[in-house]
């Protein structure tokens, strides 16, 4: 088979992977007529007034800092494991993440992005 042969098959395979899947999904799946379910509500509450308002951007700066520093203790994790095979150059690599880190931080505390107003 050729390079051109594979890659169609390759294709054709995953699309009949992600139609079949869809199909059995909705085969399968339990559905419910119950108009309650199409409501909107937030924690079991129902919505006041329309549900399509803005929110103010520090929320989303507050969740993208937060993010960034969850992956910062993932990436950390591998790193103190494999510290002493790693020598001087793993080092030297998580220093410059730590500073690039503390960057972002320093930059997002001067902007005010972590006081919550």
């Amino acid at each position: 088979m050729s390079s051109g042969e594979i890659f169609v098959v390759v294709f054709l395979t995953a699309i009949v992977l992600v139609i079949g899947g869809l199909l059995l999904g909705l085969l399968l799946a339990p559905h419910s007529t119950n108009p309650q379910k199409g409501e909107q509500y937030e924690s079991g509450i129902p919505t006041r007034g329309t549900s399509w308002m803005q929110f103010k951007v520090g929320y989303y700066l507050f969740a993208i800092l937060f993010l960034m520093f969850d992956v910062e203790t993932v990436l950390l994790f591998p790193w103190a494991v494999l510290m002493k095979s790693l020598g001087v150059n793993g080092l030297l690599c998580v220093s410059f993440f730590l500073v690039v880190l503390v960057l972002g931080l320093a930059y997002a505390w001067r902007k005010g992005a972590l006081e919550w107003k």
